[in-house]
């Protein structure tokens, strides 16, 4: 069979602060290159309202997991922890032998799971950051679209699957990087998501309340810190430099603009606390190395799920 020189089609799975944004950005460059990937009440909801971007409706077309559609291009997995399992089982009539995925989740091991059912090779590695979106119901607006850093594993090359993600991302205006060491840059984003995510949770405050020094942003780096360690046990290198080029991010976003952990607890949902401090935990056990910050961010937190009705 021959491979595609071109990528013409991208299904989307997620219709979130990253999917919506995305998904608007490829909308605009071509109508009918996007779709998105939803089940039961959330393809309902889609179908009935679409995606409002930035005050404009973008009507994107929306399949069922079970339509028979011809396999996509590209999908982007822009879904929460909490439902991977049920998004991977649903992307399956998308995914055919020349589809990449692409997962912008956070944490550290949704690859490793999307690989597990699809293949490895079907999949590239992929953070997003300095993008600013926030979500309310069908509403999703953001100011800077920030970047998005992938790739395989290790790029010493830029491999022919990489080059067509690129060449797409060009075409649609997509801001993105590929980085020698894809693996450090994935630890890097999940240290980020340990420090401002959870601290903006627990404290209710915007990036503005991280921008200047202070207490807050005193928590937001002792939780980060803690990943620092363990990520040297993990043969991942990190220094207290990656800590100032998170700085750097930070004090270019919108002060009024909220993490997503911010947003779930505000909206009462559940979070993903469990991928970011229940990580931490879990390999600071592994390794002998105490996780005093996150084991006190990870019961507060759970301490907010309960009083929103989550039981655990």
């Amino acid at each position: 069979m021959a491979v595609k020189t071109e990528i013409e089609n991208v299904a989307i799975i997620g219709a979130g602060a990253l999917g919506g944004a995305y998904a608007s950005i490829f909308y605009a460059m071509d109508k009918r290159c996007v779709s998105f990937i939803a089940a039961g009440d959330r393809y309902e909801r889609l179908r009935r309202e679409g995606v409002v971007v930035n005050g404009k409706l973008c009507s994107i077309p929306v399949f069922r997991p079970e339509d028979p559609l011809p396999p996509a291009d590209l999908v982007i997995v822009a879904v929460k922890q909490q439902q991977l399992s049920e998004a991977i089982g649903d992307m399956k009539m998308r995914v055919g032998p020349q589809t990449t995925i692409l997962s912008v989740m956070n944490g550290i091991d949704s690859e490793k799971a999307i690989g597990a059912a699809y293949g490895e090779k079907k999949v590239l590695y992929a953070v997003a950051v300095g993008i600013d979106g926030v979500r309310a119901g069908n509403r999703v607006d953001f100011r800077q679209q920030g970047r998005i850093i992938f790739g395989e594993a290790a790029n010493p090359t830029v491999s022919v699957r990489v080059r067509r993600v690129q060449d797409f991302f060009n075409r649609a205006g997509i801001i993105y990087e590929t980085p020698l060491d894809m693996i450090r840059i994935l630890w890097w984003k999940f240290m980020i998501n340990v420090g401002i995510n959870q601290a903006s949770a627990v404290l209710r405050a915007p990036y503005g309340v991280f921008q200047p020094p202070g207490e807050a942003r005193e928590l937001m780096e002792s939780a980060m810190r803690e990943v620092l360690l363990l990520a040297g046990k993990e043969n991942v290198l990190l220094s207290e430099g990656d800590l100032d080029a998170w700085g750097v991010v930070l004090a270019g976003l919108n002060p009024a603009g909220k993490t997503s952990m911010l947003q779930d607890v505000e909206a009462g949902r559940k979070t993903e606390v469990e991928m970011f401090a229940g990580k931490v935990i879990e390999l600071g056990a592994r390794h002998g190395i105490p996780t005093p910050v996150n084991q006190r961010l990870f019961q507060m937190i759970r301490e907010i799920e309960a009083a929103a009705g989550y039981s655990h």
